[in-house]
């Protein structure tokens, strides 16, 4: 039997880097010979990128627009020192003293023009004069790079939703602040208890702030709230709160409905009265009821809606030959969860919403790994200046995948149409970590060819012709006028520095 088939079947599969100078097979042994190179080598090939976004956000004007620098000059300058440290924590290390390890790094020399970085204390003694101060002008540097990103690549969120979440920084030593509080994992230790909110849409941090380690009062949520509308960019007009708790107070609730915001906040101390006769379920084949009411609890200005979801326990005992142990009361039999909202729809799709805020536990969790647990001095002021750093060095890493995965961006020039330069993709879906092996830690050769610096990569490495291309799509941006200077479509909040 002859069975028909096309004349050419076989598939065509991605090849690693390009045609040309294919990659050979090499044969390494303990007599393989060895010798030193004359160029300059790097592991943060993917440090370009990050050169190109700043200069395409123009961050140094950004910079010295809104920082307010500390009393002592560093003969290299306060962007140059700050800017030193966000690249540290770029790179992954959190903690100052790591210096030592890239102090002759390529591509870092390079951009400070500096034969090798000045030695990790001259960088802790600029965080030592660093104080409150600082840290507030760094959350305007935030709010300007914000805004800016967003016209640059196109963003316009009428409404975003914003997860506020609480964590502990245990402390091990005498620093200033620390103070014994909820801290379930080393209990009975001392720490800090800092205030995180990140928007939920761009997965970045909208607003941070280093506390000591006791219980937040209403008053400090309602001051967190307050700052929330002063640092929201030009195009957002409405905002959904949603926080454990914690912020459960009537402080918290009056400063929300004051900035004008939707809110669903965890029911902490309040037993709001519900109908017996109100509950039902949103599913048929599931246990769970839902119901709602009016409720005003004591010392609050005006009532508030309340919802409710109740989940029956088995309770049951061990042994099936004796009987099913009774509740006492009616309530024992069910588990309650209970949220304060302004929302005006059904109790189960409000509840329902607020679960989608789960995601921000892996949020903190990554901020604190890219550096918010390294606590660099015993003064608080300095450790305040510190975090809002680390928060900014996170930001700049939620822009730089955006970027790769904005398909606003991914509209190539006709010039690299022609090249059909591949993109980085899945880039936002992955965490940092996973990020830095795409986009960061890709080696770089540094040479001068024709009196000019230039950074070559292997195209044996897979991950070349991605990051070619990204780097081709940033030129093509800043080839272009700003989007965020020419004053078109919304208006911006923080145009003052820019």
């Amino acid at each position: 039997m002859v069975k028909l088939t096309k004349s050419n079947s076989r598939q065509n599969r991605n090849t690693k880097g390009t045609n040309e100078n294919r990659a050979r097979a090499s044969r390494i042994n303990a007599s393989t010979l060895y010798e030193t190179c004359s160029e300059r080598l790097s592991p943060f090939g993917g440090l370009l990128a990050t050169i190109k976004f700043l200069d395409l956000i123009d961050f140094e004007q950004i910079f010295h627009s809104a920082y307010k620098a500390p009393a002592r000059e560093p003969k290299l300058g306060h962007y140059k020192m700050v800017i030193g440290i966000l690249m540290l924590l770029f790179i992954g290390f959190n903690r100052i003293w790591h210096f030592t390890y890239i102090r002759l790094d390529a591509m870092l020399c390079g951009f400070f023009r500096l034969a090798q970085l000045p030695v990790a204390s001259t960088f802790w003694r600029y965080v030592d004069s660093m104080g409150i101060n600082q840290g507030l002008s760094l959350i305007k540097v935030m709010s300007a790079l914000r805004e800016r990103f967003w016209k640059q690549l196109g963003l316009n969120y009428y409404r975003i939703h914003i997860d506020i979440d609480t964590t502990v920084e245990t402390l091990y030593g005498e620093q200033q602040g620390a103070r014994k509080g909820h801290n379930s994992k080393h209990r009975g230790k001392k720490g800090y208890r800092p205030i995180l909110c990140f928007i939920a849409e761009t997965r970045e941090c909208m607003l941070g702030k280093l506390r000591k380690g006791e219980t937040i009062s209403g008053e400090k949520t309602a001051e967190f709230i307050l700052q929330i509308k002063a640092n929201l960019p030009g195009c957002v007009k409405q905002v959904l709160l949603r926080a454990d708790g914690e912020f459960f107070s009537g402080e918290s609730i009056a400063a929300a409905r004051a900035c004008g915001f939707d809110f669903i906040i965890a029911n902490k101390r309040g037993n709001p009265p519900f109908d017996p006769g109100a509950w039902y379920r949103a599913r048929k084949r599931q246990n769970v009821e839902f119901n709602s009411c009016i409720y005003q609890p004591q010392d609050w200005q005006t009532p508030c809606r309340f919802v409710a979801m109740r989940i029956p326990k088995e309770i049951m005992v061990s042994d099936a030959n004796q009987p099913m142990q009774c509740a006492l009361f009616d309530d024992d039999r069910y588990t309650y969860r209970i949220f304060c909202t302004s929302l005006s729809g059904s109790a189960h799709e409000i509840i329902d919403l607020y679960d989608k805020r789960a995601d921000v536990e892996n949020l903190v969790g990554e901020a604190k790994r890219e550096g918010l647990e390294a606590v660099p001095s015993a003064k608080f002021k300095n450790n305040y200046a510190f975090f809002q750093l680390v928060m900014l060095a996170y930001n700049i890493w939620r822009y730089m995948k955006l970027m790769a995965a904005s398909s606003a961006l991914c509209k190539k020039s006709d010039e690299v149409a022609q090249e059909n330069a591949p993109t980085l993709k899945g880039i936002a879906a992955n965490t940092i970590r996973i990020a830095r092996l795409k986009m960061l830690f890709i080696a770089a050769k540094v040479v001068k060819d024709q009196n000019r610096t230039k950074v070559k990569y292997s195209i044996h490495d897979a991950r070349t012709p991605a990051m070619v291309g990204f780097l081709k799509q940033i030129d093509a941006a800043r080839s272009k006028p700003r989007p965020w200077a020419q004053n078109h479509g919304w208006p911006q909040r923080f145009a003052s520095a820019g």
